[in-house]
Formats: C-alpha cells, sequence, structure tokens
C-alpha cells in the first residue's frame, strides 16, 4: 500500500490501528480546527466584523477582495474534509496551504507578505507529509 490517505482508514475490523495513523488522525483534526479558524476569520473579514471605523469591503482592492473571498471557501471546506480524514480533504487542504504560500510569497501586498504565515504553511505541510509517508510505511510492513 504505497498510497499515504490508506494510512487513514481505520475500517479494519479488530486490528489496533497503527501509531503513525494515529498521530496522522489526530494531525489532520488540529489541521481542520486551524482551517475552520482561517475561514471564519476570511468570512468576517467579508462581512466586516471587526474592521477599522471608515473601511469597508467594498473599498478594499481587487486582489484583496478575491483572495479573502478564495480563502473563505477553501479553508472552510478543507477544514470539513480533514475533520472526515477524507483524502479530498487533505488535497483540498494541500492546495489552501500552497495557495496562501504562493499569495505571500508572490504577491506581497494583497496579505503583507507575511514570512511567519510563509513558515507556518510550509511547517504544516512538511509535518502532513511526514506523518503521512510514516504512516504509509507502517501500514505496508
Amino acid at each position: 500500500m504505497s498510497d499515504p490517505f490508506r494510512a487513514i482508514d481505520e475500517s479494519t475490523a479488530g486490528v489496533t490501528p497503527n501509531v503513525w495513523a494515529q498521530w496522522l488522525i489526530y494531525y489532520v483534526r488540529a489541521l481542520a480546527i486551524i482551517s475552520l479558524i482561517k475561514g471564519v476569520f476570511h468570512w468576517a473579514q467579508v462581512c466586516g466584523i471587526g474592521d477599522k471605523t471608515g473601511y469597508a469591503f467594498d473599498a478594499a482592492p481587487v486582489a484583496w477582495k478575491a483572495a479573502t473571498i478564495f480563502f473563505a471557501v477553501i479553508d472552510l471546506v478543507a477544514a470539513i474534509g480533514l475533520w472526515l480524514a477524507a483524502a479530498w480533504g487533505g488535497v483540498v487542504w494541500l492546495t489552501a496551504a500552497l495557495s496562501m504560500t504562493a499569495v505571500e510569497v508572490l504577491f506581497p501586498d494583497v496579505f503583507g507578505g507575511s514570512f511567519v504565515v510563509i513558515l507556518m504553511e510550509c511547517l504544516a505541510i512538511a509535518g502532513y507529509l511526514g506523518l503521512a509517508l510514516m504512516a504509509s510505511r507502517e501500514t505496508a510492513e
């Protein structure tokens, strides 16, 4: 079984889940909570909750509005998929994380080009890939 997403499947009857697969499930659930928070944060920006006085979503630059709406939707979809430990959840989350990294690196004027955001996204991706690889190896044994 070389598919890392098969490591998440716990449907094997009577078999104790593998240690790395269990850690992977905990990790994707934590990522789901973080993605949910990020999605709600972006929706709050769209709705104008917590904005400065005199600032409106309509007055923001088009690039910022497009990116904010994109991440408001994709982060919530990723959160659902990750919480369900579905293979598509990992794919959607990976797309969201890589997109956020690309926006921060290539278009720093949109969200500010925060090095902390870039670092956190890269660490999250590395953690996910590392755990998925270890869980996949453990399942293959």
